[in-house]
């Protein structure tokens, strides 16, 4: 019988594979994660839709406390719940960060919590609350809260639902709702904000937190976080799902379009300004192509070279994640994940600019696989095969402890983990996997990590 022969390899040009983009499993046993945050340090804030705020670290682990436990006061069901999670930008200073939820009356509150002085690792339950806005439907909600790069806050706000926005809201700007808000949230006392002089409907016919009008639901929008670009991804009626860059510095008083176009095909024109008013997306695929845009992030990390200039994002409906070219809109869609792995609600971006996706249950890292057998830290491990031809080892190279292994397949299945180790050498048994190429990611103690990639002949 001919033996399995396990090699490890190097990167090298002459390989190739169907993708490059793949997914790893970082953190599993979250319950309807909405949202992945981080407040400038290795912890990840992962925002659960009934209430909860859970901290994700840097190793994989989760916290058993909740950092904030909102369920008694958010409404769930449909697009309702704890929606939106932004650390101010003077977080290390001033322990403030902001959520949008669902009240149990169905509207839309956006509120200031701060952190324990004592415990970075918990908030407080006292708030201030600043916005609440009533929603007519339990969908279009919106819920994303970002801090742009002038310090202030913005929101996202759906068109208060139902479907072709019946009431006329998001061209209407006696309303909150399709609107990008933004407002100043350096204000101590009640209420608690002010809007910008530069918002464009300040002491005009119009609310004053007006910041951008003519959007459907903006689920997911994100800057980039070192030219401030801002990314829009505005889900769709019937047929287009959009995707808008506003490059910076951002103009104020931009109608995205919605109800009267949806995309850049006309959808209900009644009443409405030329098109040559509004500001079009620089990307939109149709419903042949999926149903529910779940936006994302320009790449703005270090690991992955070919990620450079795309912003990657999803669809709820697909199996997939895509990205687009920054600069033209082109479109590519990567080839399916796994069943198991659809249905993604969010992106998440970490302090180093690198992305995670959730599909609400667990939370996975986004990689490179042309780029597996790079080290992302060349001095922590050594991973070699043994002479049975059906193991491989993992050693620390600098008394790092292992904590976790993890083999993928290339498209990006969990095949193999262990986990709790604690040790400065590990065993791998290989002997029950089928031929092929695979991708291991070891996780050090100190925070470490290595990828390596196998091949099983």
């Amino acid at each position: 019988m001919k033996k399995l022969l396990l090699t490890i390899i190097a990167f090298t040009s002459s390989i190739s594979f169907s993708q490059t983009i793949a997914i790893q499993s970082f953190a599993t046993g979250f319950s309807s994660a909405v949202e992945i945050a981080h407040a400038n340090d290795s912890r990840l804030f992962v925002v659960q839709q009934g209430g909860l705020i859970r901290i994700l670290n840097s190793d994989g682990t989760k916290n058993t406390t909740p950092f904030l436990n909102l369920s008694t006061l958010v409404s769930t069901g449909s697009e309702k719940g704890l929606l939106g999670l932004a650390f101010h930008p003077d977080y290390a200073t001033n322990g403030y960060f902001f959520v949008n939820y669902t009240n149990t009356s169905g509207s839309t509150v956006i509120a200031r919590y701060s952190v324990s002085t004592t415990n970075p690792d918990v908030a407080n339950t006292t708030a201030a609350i600043l916005m609440t806005i009533p929603q007519p439907y339990s969908n279009h909600n919106g819920g994303t809260i970002k801090f742009g790069p002038d310090g202030y806050l913005y929101i996202g706000m759906g068109d208060g639902g139902s479907g072709g926005d019946p009431g006329n809201r998001a061209q209407n700007t006696t309303e909150l709702l399709g609107k990008m808000l933004r407002i100043d949230v350096d204000v101590e006392n009640a209420p608690y904000y002010s809007s910008p002089a530069s918002n464009p409907y300040l002491g005009i016919t119009g609310n004053d937190e007006i910041w951008a009008i003519g959007v459907r639901n903006p689920w997911k929008f994100s800057f980039n976080r070192l030219n401030d670009d801002l990314w829009i991804a505005d889900v769709g009626q019937n047929n287009i799902e959009e995707i808008n860059k506003i490059a910076s510095p951002q103009a104020v008083g931009l109608n995205f379009g919605w109800r009267c176009y949806e995309g850049t095909v006309a959808y209900n024109t009644s009443g409405c300004a030329a098109i040559t008013t509004m500001t079009m997306p620089l990307a939109q695929y149709t419903h042949a192509q999926g149903c529910s845009i779940t936006g994302g992030y320009e790449y703005t990390g270090t690991l992955y070279p070919s990620f450079s200039n795309k912003y990657f994002f999803a669809d709820y409906c697909e199996n997939r994640i895509a990205y687009a070219n920054t600069t033209t809109g082109a479109i590519t869609y990567t080839p399916y994940f796994t069943a198991s792995s659809n249905n993604f609600t969010s992106f998440g971006e970490d302090m180093n600019g690198e992305l995670y996706i959730t599909n609400s249950s667990i939370i996975y890292k986004i990689v490179d696989t042309s780029l597996a057998g790079t080290s992302f830290d060349k001095e922590a491990f050594s991973i070699y095969p043994n002479p049975t031809n059906s193991t491989f080892t993992i050693k620390s190279s600098k008394g790092t402890e292992i904590t976790k292994i993890e083999l993928f397949d290339v498209a990006g299945k969990l095949v193999l983990s262990k986990e709790n180790l604690n040790s400065n050498l590990q065993t791998i048994d290989v002997a029950t996997l089928s031929k092929g190429i695979y991708i291991v990611n070891v996780f050090g103690v100190d925070g470490s990590n290595f990828v390596s990639k196998l091949v099983k002949e």
